[in-house]
């Protein structure tokens, strides 16, 4: 079950225009899982000790730090992919073509088709809380017709619970052939 708080906040859609309140979207942190518990479980799971897992972490680590800083997009077994990309501006003259385009880099990743299956699977339950902080109400989805936003093929029309999640490159390694995004 993923939970989300919708949170009434006070919200201004035009530069001059009114603020109004709405209920936001945010899907809840959890937490951040240590290296140490990750590998204790794998280790419980698989039978190798601790330190082979621990050195082939760092090990692996290395290699997808190296390989997608080279531009490759990279595998993650059971997961998918990863890669880095660009934001930039654009021009007309290719004599105005410059590194002060960039205006921002990011890390894409992409998942595998399984693990989009489960994430389009799992239910989702939404508290609302007002502005002054009280529960107002509580829905249960059941996932029968959602979605699951693939690499830079995102959505837009009103998801606010989204973020900048992923590539182009549905999990293959390729690049995705977006470039500059």
């Amino acid at each position: 079950m993923i939970k989300v708080t919708a949170r009434q906040q006070k919200l201004q859609f035009e530069k001059n225009g009114t603020a109004e309140f709405r209920y936001v979207l945010h899907a809840d942190t959890y937490s951040k899982l240590k290296e140490s518990k990750v590998i204790q479980e794998a280790s419980t799971r698989s039978g190798i000790a601790k330190g082979a897992l621990k050195g082939a972490w760092d090990a692996i680590g290395e290699v997808l730090k190296a390989w997608v800083t080279e531009g490759h997009s990279v595998t993650i077994p059971g997961l998918g992919t990863m890669r880095f990309s660009l934001s930039g501006k654009s021009v007309v003259d290719v004599n105005d073509v410059a590194a002060e385009l960039i205006t921002g880099r990011k890390v894409v990743f992409t998942p595998a088709s399984d693990i989009k299956e489960v994430l389009k699977s799992t239910n989702v339950s939404i508290t609302c809380i007002d502005k002054d902080g009280n529960v107002v109400k509580r829905v249960q989805d059941d996932a029968s017709n959602e979605t699951v936003e693939d690499g830079d093929n995102t959505q837009t029309g009103g998801s606010t619970t989204g973020g900048d999640n992923g590539s182009g490159d549905n999990g293959d390694g390729g690049d995705g052939g977006d470039g500059m995004e």
